[in-house]
C-alpha cells in the first residue's frame, strides 16, 4: 500500500492545533497552580475528545481503501465523535460569578478551550467536505455539511442535558436508542430538545459558514 505523507496543508494544522493546545493546558494548569484546585481541569480532557474528529477526517482523506464501505464507516466514526468539538461551548454554563479567580479569567479559560475545540472540529468538518465531493461525486457538499451540524446539536444535547458519551453507542446502545427514539416518536413532549437543536444547529451554521467564508482563499 502506498504511504501517505502530510502536505503543507496538513503541517499547518498540526502546527496550531498543537500550539492552541499547549495555551490552553498552560491557562489551566495556571489556574490550578493559583487556586491548588482541579476545578476546569476537566477541559483538557474534552479539549482531546474534540481533536479527535479532526484525526478521524485526516485518517479518512488518507484511506487508501477504494471500496465505499471504508469511507462510510470511518465517517459514521467521525460523526460519533463530532459533536465533542462544539460542545465545550456549553462548559460555559460552569462558570461562576464567586470564584477563587476573577470570573474574567475562568471565562477567556473556558473561551479558550471552546474556540480551539471548534476550529478544530470546522477543520474536521470541511475534511469531511472534502471527502463526500471527491469520493462520492458530489459537486456541493454544502447541504450535507449544514445537516451534520444539526446532527451534531442534537448530540450536543444528549450529552450536556442527557450525559451520553460518544462511546455510549457500545457501552448502553439499548438505553441510548431508547432516549433518541422518544424524542423523534414525541418531539411536542420534548421541546427542550428540539429548541436547543435548532437553535445550536443555527449557531454553528452561522459560525462555521463565517470560517469558510473568511477561509475561503487561504487554508489552514
Amino acid at each position: 500500500m502506498k504511504k501517505t505523507h502530510p502536505n503543507n496543508t496538513e503541517k499547518r494544522q498540526i502546527i496550531f492545533l498543537s500550539l492552541s493546545t499547549f495555551i490552553c493546558l498552560c491557562l489551566s494548569l495556571f489556574r490550578m497552580y493559583y487556586t491548588k484546585t482541579f476545578t476546569y481541569f476537566f477541559l483538557n480532557w474534552n479539549l482531546l475528545l474534540a481533536i479527535i474528529p479532526w484525526i478521524l477526517s485526516r485518517l479518512a482523506i488518507h484511506n487508501q481503501f477504494k471500496h465505499r464501505f471504508y469511507d462510510i464507516s470511518l465517517i459514521c466514526i467521525w460523526l460519533l465523535f463530532f459533536p465533542n468539538a462544539p460542545y465545550i461551548l456549553t462548559d460555559l454554563f460552569h462558570l461562576k460569578l464567586h470564584s477563587t479567580v476573577p470570573i474574567w479569567f475562568d471565562l477567556v479559560l473556558i473561551l479558550s478551550f471552546a474556540w480551539v475545540g471548534l476550529i478544530a472540529g470546522f477543520i474536521s468538518l470541511s475534511n469531511i467536505g472534502k471527502i463526500i465531493c471527491v469520493k462520492f461525486n458530489v459537486s456541493n457538499s454544502g447541504i450535507y455539511q449544514s445537516i451534520l451540524l444539526f446532527i451534531s446539536s442534537f448530540g450536543i444535547y444528549l450529552g450536556r442535558f442527557l450525559r451520553w458519551n460518544s462511546w455510549d453507542i457500545i457501552a448502553q446502545p439499548h438505553q441510548l436508542i431508547h432516549d433518541i427514539f422518544i424524542r423523534f416518536a414525541y418531539p411536542f413532549d420534548h421541546p427542550a430538545t428540539w429548541g436547543m437543536t435548532i437553535t445550536m444547529g443555527l449557531f454553528l451554521n452561522l459560525s462555521f459558514w463565517s470560517f469558510k467564508f473568511l477561509n475561503h482563499h487561504n487554508s489552514i
